[in-house]
């Protein structure tokens, strides 16, 4: 036995520092990445920053992209421009988002529109998880704690600091693993072929038109009264929106809405009273005081007075179809009924199953003849995908035969 003293342990090498993330704005650096992410294997995982509440356009100010094999990439789609060679690359490969509808826009706006898309978000929907944020879709699937400090951040920003660049990183880096686990849970639960129509439905929704008095959203119009009231309010709104695009600045950010119904309200006689309107604030409500008198005084002489109601085929709340249309409160009871028990079966949100408009509208104006063909041919207008329609048709066609055959009662908290 020797009585030499055991060689100590080597020491271990210190952890590798995580490498910063880079953003990729050039376009050179830019085509370079593709050949790394043409290199890997398997899915994309993509997501877009956008700088809502800062600037007037929705446009992606960051885009992730990750692929197993290749890693990450941070690109800048303001500095790179068209990013239409990605979005050939993605053709034919699953694209993987999360709440998809909210960033197709927006990636498309550059070139990149997905051709098979796996929504993470719409995904837990369907499984009718609990929560379904990025984060805590990551954390119920894969243990993983995902910060969300800085999704509501100003990503125009420039340059953009450490801790946002990996906050979108990891946005993209762990979703094609959240994106296997769940699929699995999906194909257990009998919903793959739910999920691919789902899928398929929002890669191919068209984008809403437009509305044709966009001013009418202003919050709190409402309190405004009087055609030359809401003339003020309109082209008030309509000052504002225009300065905002040409500088790209959220409308809010100038004056907010509370600002544009005061003075609708107040109706002032002179820039002076305006200027003097304590609740007519806002970081543009003094320095661009003549672009809203003029405003105003445009309002206060337009012969074109708005109608004290838009034109619109909305449908009145259901709370009040007890008294308007009895028979059409029978018909959406019932069915509402039913189709919360079906979704209750099938495990995910009763909106998912059936958008609660498409029920009023079939409720409100039911198919002549009634019968389950006519149902499913007014769900399908109402684009129901056809997974919804063999869920519902026969309920709702029961509901609404049973409904005119024994008086239901009114219900108050139907929405």
């Amino acid at each position: 036995m020797s009585d030499a003293a055991p060689e100590p342990a080597p020491l271990l090498p210190p952890p590798a520092p995580t490498a910063p993330r880079v953003v990729t704005d050039t376009r050179e650096a830019y085509l370079a990445s593709l050949e790394v992410l043409a290199a890997g294997h398997g899915p994309f995982a993509l997501d877009a920053e956008r700088a809502s509440g800062y600037r007037y356009s929705q446009r992606a100010y960051l885009i992730q992209v990750y692929r197993r094999g290749a890693g990450v990439f941070l690109y800048d789609p303001p500095a790179i421009g068209s990013m239409a060679e990605l979005g050939a690359l993605i053709q034919g490969e699953r694209s993987i988002l999360h709440a998809a509808s909210q960033d197709l826009a927006c990636l498309r706006e550059v070139g990149i529109d997905p051709s098979e898309l796996f929504d993470t978000e719409l995904g837990a929907r369907l499984l009718g998880l609990p929560r379904v944020g990025l984060g805590a879709v990551v954390e119920e699937l894969l243990g993983i704690h995902l910060a969300k400090e800085h999704s509501a951040a100003d990503w125009s920003t420039r340059p953009l600091p450490a801790s946002w660049l990996e906050y979108a990183a990891l946005d993209v880096e762990l979703l094609v693993d959240a994106a296997e686990e769940l699929a699995a849970r999906i194909e257990d639960a009998g919903k793959s072929d739910i999920a691919r129509q789902e899928f398929q439905a929002t890669l191919s929704r068209e984008a809403k038109a437009p509305r044709a008095e966009p001013w009418r959203r202003l919050s709190g119009l409402h309190a405004v009264r009087g055609q030359r009231n809401l003339a003020v309010a309109r082209e008030l709104w309509v000052a504002r929106d225009e300065l905002a695009q040409r500088r790209d600045t959220a409308p809010g950010r100038l004056i907010p809405d509370a600002s544009i119904t005061a003075a609708a309200k107040a109706n002032p006689g002179s820039k002076r009273d305006l200027a003097a309107l304590s609740d007519f604030r806002g970081r543009a409500s003094r320095t661009e005081l003549d672009l809203w008198w003029n405003a105003i005084h445009t309002g206060q002489t337009t012969e074109d007075l708005p109608g004290a109601r838009p034109a619109s085929d909305t449908l009145p709340p259901p709370r009040s179809w007890s008294d308007k249309n009895p028979d059409a409160h029978a018909r959406y009871t019932a069915a509402r009924t039913k189709i919360l028990a079906t979704a209750e079966f099938l495990t995910m949100p009763v909106e998912n199953l059936l958008t609660p408009e498409t029920l009023r509208r079939l409720a409100w104006t039911p198919p002549e003849p009634l019968t389950v063909e006519t149902v499913a041919a007014a769900l399908a207008e109402h684009e129901a995908r056809p997974w919804q329609i063999d869920a519902t048709a026969r309920a709702i066609t029961d509901a609404f035969v049973e409904s005119a055959q024994s008086p239901v009662d009114p219900d108050p908290d139907a929405s």
